[in-house]
């Protein structure tokens, strides 16, 4: 994988819509890829941009707890879409590092998600954890829980 120089920004979900649609919820209407969370209290949204200014890869974080646990402040993020096009050229990763770090420095010591089982080795490669048992996700497919302890 090369590293991308890909910019990124937190933005409104608008932004990142239609990539994570696309990706995410092909051939299904498109309120299939609306989240409750996504205009919540400390919901923030990541896109990373190619060159040409267009969305290539993007996430949405919100503070919630993880299952189970009381302690760090956590946030989870779910949504997180890359282009197929640019699939290995550091988009993604972008995204998601630019999304720890706003967590970060809004106080949490804990990121989590529901990963794609087919996404474990992207989510170990960045630091994550896997817990528990691989479980499914009604219409979506197999997940696992990933978690990743945060600095500070």
């Amino acid at each position: 994988m090369t590293t991308s120089p890909a910019r990124t920004a937190v933005v409104p979900v608008a932004e990142i819509f239609e990539l994570r649609r696309s990706v995410l919820r092909p051939g299904l209407p498109a309120e299939t890829a609306v989240f409750a969370e996504d205009a919540a209290p400390g919901t923030f949204h990541i896109a990373a941009y190619d060159e040409r200014g267009a969305v290539r890869a993007c996430v949405s974080f919100f503070p919630e707890a993880l299952p189970g646990e009381a302690g760090d402040a956590a946030y989870r993020f779910r949504g997180m879409a890359s282009d197929p096009a640019v699939r290995g050229l550091g988009y993604g990763v972008a995204v998601l590092r630019a999304g720890l770090d706003q967590a970060t420095a809004r106080g949490a010591g804990l990121a989590w998600c529901n990963g794609r089982t087919s996404a474990r080795g992207f989510y170990e490669h960045q630091g994550f954890t896997v817990t528990g048992e691989e479980f499914v996700v009604e219409s979506v497919g197999p997940h696992y829980l990933f978690t990743i302890k945060l600095p500070g």
